[in-house]
């Protein structure tokens, strides 16, 4: 799970009430994507919905990307050399496809269809993912959670599960983080959370209880979703659309989320959620920090350590044995330094 935009911005992400502001309880956004190219004109192109200037989370989700189905044979699929992270969790989910992964701690793992990799970068990890020779088409998600400010300094680790499928009147339900619907996962996060996918067949809809004190977000992948809470119903307000690689953002104060499939064809939608963070976090390239001091070391640390860099910055981030190419070296720094809002 990198970015691998070869000139990142660094973004400022503040997830604090501005003074003034009140959004109504179990209220309903639509947030488009934006594309995304990763590299030269075989490489992979991503929809991008977070973070965005409207909006730069979902609980302590923080980062969604969405690509694919893309035919390896013209994109060249997923090659991603080992490569650093800092103060977040990569959550890794497919829908075709298959990728393998490994990291610093000696992990060697792969991911599938309808199973979780997830990763957390703590202090400091690398790591390295490629789509297997077994991919003829790769489809999925890379997902980033924000390590709250208690725990970003945490030890690294990685986890994988494959939940159960949940049967649903007119669909599916797999609950890889949290709990839904009585499903829950045994992975651990640091913050309140939830991820799942859904799967309706076409003109089907499901009514879910959800956690009020949390904010959700519904990430449509395949087919139309038409979305409502009870909150907006009560108001009398009309469910909310979104098409495929758009994104609802559904307010905290909902206890039930109603979700309906177009008569045109089957659903599948994510279903994220978390507690409100309330912190504000620096992001740049595969980094995320408190301020750009502190992202502007993490990167001299890791060219220090791939010898990109004359710079004594030690081995923080572990090596990545086993891949067949060197570790990806840092983009540069943007000229202009980050200045804090507010």
């Amino acid at each position: 799970m990198t970015n691998l935009e070869p000139a990142p911005a660094e973004v400022l992400c503040d997830d604090r009430p501005a003074a003034g502001t009140a959004v109504d309880p179990g209220s309903i956004e639509v947030l488009t994507a934006r594309d995304v190219p990763l590299g030269g004109p075989r490489a992979m192109t991503v929809r991008r919905t977070l973070p965005q200037r409207r909006r730069s989370f979902i609980g302590a989700w923080c980062f969604i990307d969405h690509y694919g189905p893309d035919d390896v044979s013209v994109t060249g699929g997923m090659r991603v050399p080992p490569h650093p992270h800092t103060g977040l969790q990569t959550v890794s989910w497919l829908f075709s496809g298959e990728v393998e992964h490994r990291d610093s701690l000696g992990t060697h793992a792969f991911v599938r269809p309808g199973q979780l990799n997830l990763m957390t970068a703590g202090r400091g990890i690398s790591h390295s993912e490629d789509s297997t020779a077994a991919t003829t088409v790769l489809h999925g998600v890379q997902l980033w959670t924000v390590l709250p400010e208690r725990s970003r300094g945490t030890d690294p680790a990685f986890d994988h599960h494959v939940p159960d499928p949940v049967a649903l009147p007119d669909g599916e339900l797999r609950v890889f983080l949290g709990r839904l619907a009585g499903a829950s996962s045994p992975v651990a996060t640091f913050s309140p959370l939830l991820g799942a996918e859904l799967v309706l067949r076409a003109g089907a809809s499901w009514t879910v209880d959800v956690d009020p004190g949390h904010e959700h977000g519904v990430l449509v992948d395949t087919g139309a979703a038409a979305v409502r809470t009870d909150r907006t119903a009560a108001r009398g307000e009309r469910s909310v659309g979104a098409a495929s690689s758009e994104l609802l953002y559904v307010a905290p104060g909902a206890r039930t989320l109603t979700i309906r499939a177009s008569d045109d064809g089957d659903l599948r939608v994510l279903l994220l959620g978390g507690l409100p963070l309330g912190e504000r976090i620096v992001m740049w390239w595969n980094f995320i920090g408190r301020d750009h001091d502190e992202v502007t070391q993490a990167r001299a640390q890791w060219q220090a350590q791939i010898g990109a860099e004359r710079i004594d910055g030690g081995v923080r981030f572990g090596v990545v044995e086993g891949h067949p190419h060197p570790p990806l070296p840092a983009p540069p720094m943007p000229n202009q330094r980050l200045k804090p809002r507010g």
